[in-house]
């Protein structure tokens, strides 16, 4: 049972189990597109690498193994190369559940990979604390740019198709610290945030935590 819908217009929210009531959080989102543009075919990322967010409360690095969701971690390599994650807000912050964040603060160049949904990858590993995964609506092959890191064991969401993509290795401490006074407030309001990205975040959410750089490193 769903905690709460939003209508048809909403955008992509995180179909997100709650470890206190253990059902579906906030798990619907207007489907694509009848015809939605297929991802292009992209150079794979290399088996494994790290990339180092320096954040506003301090520096997290997550390591992608590509072997655990292909096309997944295809798409979060191309993503860091392209700048993608720069000044990206974590905008719903749950203790005990998940940070999540991938919303771009341009509601242009968020809408450019939004209109490019993922093929679904086979859950190969679990969501336990600290892994990193794609967001997605309960419509197939609906991963776009959003990603949450577990805060806790949230195992019950693989039966929901969210495969891990990573996981983080260093700064864990400060994914715990990132500000979570709004909890999952902000995301109420993916569609606003679509529409006018890090102005609207930055005037109704001010205290948000962000993403100076995302970088791959060696």
């Amino acid at each position: 049972m769903n905690r709460f819908r939003l209508p048809a217009a909403a955008l992509l929210i995180v179909a997100c189990a709650s470890p206190d009531t253990q059902k579906t959080d906030s798990a619907t989102a207007a489907p694509p597109a009848p015809t939605p543009a297929a991802a292009p075919a992209v150079d794979p990322a290399p088996a494994t690498f790290r990339v180092r967010m320096e954040t506003s409360k301090g520096p997290i690095v997550v390591q992608f193994n590509r072997d655990w969701a292909p096309n997944g971690v295809d798409r979060i390599y191309h993503l860091v190369e392209a700048g993608y994650y720069d000044d990206v807000r974590f905008f719903r912050v749950m203790p005990g559940f998940v940070v999540q964040f991938g919303m771009h603060g341009d509601p242009k160049t968020n809408a450019e990979w939004v209109a490019r949904p993922l093929q679904d990858d086979p859950v190969k590993q679990s969501n336990k604390r600290g892994t990193v995964t794609f967001a997605q609506t309960p419509m197939p092959n609906s991963r776009t740019t959003q990603l949450f890191i577990n805060l806790a064991d949230n195992s019950m969401l693989d039966e929901q198709r969210f495969a891990p993509i990573g996981t983080v290795v260093e700064g864990m401490s400060v994914v715990d610290k990132l500000y979570s006074g709004y909890g999952g407030s902000p995301s109420d309001f993916q569609p606003l945030i679509a529409d006018s990205g890090n102005i609207f975040l930055n005037r109704a959410y001010p205290k948000l935590d962000f993403i100076r750089t995302a970088r791959v490193v060696k």
